[in-house]
């Protein structure tokens, strides 16, 4: 008699785990979905759950539970992974974003700042089973009433029809354009499984048909014959400077009477400034920024650029100058190594890196040295080349103010007004205020030093700082206040562009619209350097600026764009896309059309077969 219930529910066991991932599926549902699991849920992830759960009944006779804790485990593993980087970065993760793991424990601040308490709910019934089995005598009983066999016919025959169920569930949705909406058609799990083991080799377009030519045509501009200000900056350094996580929305943002960003706010107002400017990165973030900027090239689809193509011979801004006498160099406070910058730096064709074995670890904020600790060497180096008969190009990468941006108290610059603090807003709000802080001090040291007045300067964000999907009620008001309305992709993705130089720059502010791949011509234009030979994808803004078309990836959903009034997000192809005005103004008729859509993807097609087909590079080392 005491056998009769453990017999009955090892009868039952692949009901009993079928059950228990319904429910998880439910779980990661809600939080990965905008309209949560519905009653289609239990068909579009069962299925698959039931595929391996035969094969552990037809083919398992010893340790079965064991074998269902194990899937159990790992199936809970991906689901509470899958809710922690959307809630970061808004996407379905796959096992090429699971590839980048190596990167975890440097960032792992930032992703333990979005592993909310109620997520670990998720492996509550593991905690339980484990309990059970370690202190009930019962479980010897069940442990051994699972090992029976089931009727293999059945077993079988529901192996096919869940085959077949996800098969139904996968085909006819293969070519959605939206990753998230494809993931909600699909099913999670089929989905995961579809990314990795379908055969994605994307059609390339053949190398002779792709010329500058073709690409403006594409994007719809023409070329400038005698562009304006071509050469004005001739002769000058030139000096980058990437902001780390440093959104629009903090140029000339006062809260309660305090500045948040003086010093930008002045450098805005005293040059050319484009607030209708967009981040266009990937998977690599802050490195596929500086990837972009240096090369005019959208980035790959899949994975971070510094993997993708840091094989090839890239075309890029460092070679451009070089070939003008110029001497390049970049800045970055973290080891070389990270997200593979090493690599990335010898395909753009460096002189020089400058990293954590140069910075020093005395005065580290998050993954290196603090933004004072960067400008205060970097001008001194800058300082250095400037005495050279040569003229210098270097990149400036900050990053004190990267994500969880829980800053040391003792670089607090501000005091926050009551409302903001202990917010992700409040601490974003206080981290950037210390960036702005010490770039004001690397200005001041660069007009000191004389490096300024001889230089062109561009600065810009290089990703978005508050991700939409990690915002609590709190934070979503506080934005609100802030921006007078609610805070979407449109704020997300909105980045500022600023470019100075004395004597060439005024008081302007520039309406055109502008992405990360703009910057390479537009300051080529300014120097003087001609493109007549060099593929790129981005437009000079101070020339080509009547319109522009802004392809997005990663962060937005393949076949997302900006055009000169919208950004379109994608859904599964065109008509079910959704449109957001970038003035904010949702009575103006619609203004993205599919020509857009279909030339945006067509962008996207040339830059990756371009790059893809670029020689392989020999192997050489940049200069430490």
């Amino acid at each position: 008699m005491r056998l009769k219930k453990p017999r009955t529910l090892s009868k039952r066991s692949i009901l009993f785990f079928s059950l228990i991932m319904l429910a998880k599926s439910y779980f990661a549902w809600y939080y990965l979905f905008e309209d949560g699991p519905t009653w289609t849920t239990w068909f579009k992830e069962i299925p698959f759950v039931l595929l391996i759960f035969c094969l552990i009944e037809w083919f398992a006779t010893k340790r079965k539970i064991a074998i269902y804790m194990f899937v159990n485990l790992l199936i809970t593993v991906l689901f509470f992974s899958l809710i922690v980087y959307h809630n970061h970065f808004g996407i379905i993760a796959t096992s090429q974003v699971i590839g980048q793991a190596k990167q975890v424990g440097a960032v792992k601040k930032s992703i333990f700042s979005v592993m909310h308490p109620q997520y670990m709910l998720i492996f509550l019934d593991i905690i339980i089973i484990t309990f059970v089995m370690f202190s009930r005598k019962k479980a010897v009983a069940w442990k051994k009433a699972m090992s029976r066999r089931s009727n293999r016919k059945v077993v079988a025959a529901l192996f096919c029809v869940s085959f077949a169920i996800c098969v139904m569930n996968i085909f006819p949705n293969q070519a959605s354009m939206n990753e998230t909406i494809q993931a909600e058609q699909m099913g999670i799990l089929n989905y995961e499984a579809y990314a990795l083991l379908a055969e994605r080799e994307e059609e390339l377009i053949e190398l002779s048909k792709i010329n500058q030519s073709v690409i403006d045509q594409t994007k719809g501009i023409e070329a400038q014959s005698n562009p304006l200000l071509f050469g004005a900056a001739k002769g000058k350094n030139l000096i980058i400077i990437q902001m780390e996580s440093f959104q629009n929305f903090l140029i000339n943002l006062s809260i309660d009477g305090q500045e948040i960003t003086p010093n930008l706010n002045k450098l805005a107002a005293g040059n050319f400034y484009f607030p209708r400017f967009y981040q266009q990165v990937g998977q690599g973030n802050t490195s596929d920024a500086e990837f972009i900027v240096n090369t005019s090239f959208y980035v790959p689809p899949n994975g971070p650029a510094t993997d993708i193509y840091a094989p090839k011979e890239l075309p890029s801004l460092p070679k451009l100058l070089q070939a003008q006498g110029y001497d390049t160099a970049t800045f970055h406070t973290n080891e070389v190594d990270f997200w593979n910058r090493g690599e990335l730096y010898e395909a753009l064709g460096f002189d020089r890196f400058y990293d954590k074995s140069y910075f020093g670890e005395d005065d580290t904020v998050f993954y290196g040295a603090s933004d004072e600790v960067l400008y205060k060497k970097t001008s001194q180096e800058l300082a250095r080349m400037d005495q050279s008969a040569q003229p210098f190009y270097s990149h400036v990468i900050s990053m004190s103010s990267h994500n969880p941006f829980s800053i040391p108290e003792s670089k607090y610059k501000m005091t926050l007004p009551e409302r903001f603090e202990g917010t992700l807003v409040g601490d974003y709000i206080r981290a950037q205020n210390y960036a702005d802080y010490a770039l004001g001090q690397f200005i001041d040291e660069l007009k000191q030093n004389g490096v300024w007045d001889n230089s062109l300067i561009a600065l810009y964000g290089d990703h978005r700082g508050l991700p939409i999907f990690s915002l609590k009620d709190e934070d979503k008001v506080l934005l609100e206040e802030i921006l007078n309305h609610e805070y979407t992709e449109r704020d997300l993705i909105n980045i500022p562009l600023i470019i100075a130089s004395k004597g060439i720059t005024t008081p302007t502010v520039k309406d055109q619209l502008g992405g990360q791949v703009d910057i390479l011509p537009t300051v080529s234009n300014l120097l003087g350097v001609t493109l007549d030979n060099h593929i790129h994808f981005g437009q000079d803004l101070l020339n080509e600026s009547a319109y522009n078309l802004l392809p997005q990836r990663y962060y937005l959903p393949t076949g997302s764009f900006v055009n000169n009034e919208e950004l379109f997000l994608s859904g599964s192809g065109f008509e079910d896309g959704q449109h957001y005005t970038l003035s904010g103004d949702g009575a103006k008729p619609l203004q993205s059309t599919e020509d857009e859509f279909n030339r945006a993807l067509e962008l996207l097609q040339l830059s990756d077969s371009y790059v893809t087909q670029l020689p392989d590079r020999e192997v050489a080392e940049v200069e430490q």
